[in-house]
């Protein structure tokens, strides 16, 4: 699995961070970015989900494929 944030898209509003700390952090503007390649570690897949699930802009974009 692999995470990543669309930042055309992204608003700030520090959801996904917080939800998934591990695998999102805030850049100098407090939008959210991938940490890393974005890949998702195993025990991180939960974080991802919910990272993904409460996104309101719809900005976190999750590859189950990989």
């Amino acid at each position: 699995m692999r995470i990543h944030i669309d930042q055309s898209r992204c608003e700030g509003h520090g959801r996904c961070y917080t939800l998934a700390p591990d695998l999102i952090e805030a850049d100098e503007l407090g939008n959210g970015r991938e940490i890393g390649d974005g890949s998702v570690p195993p025990g991180l897949e939960t974080a991802a989900r919910h990272a993904f699930d409460n996104c309101p802009e719809h900005a976190v974009v999750l590859d189950e494929d990989r």
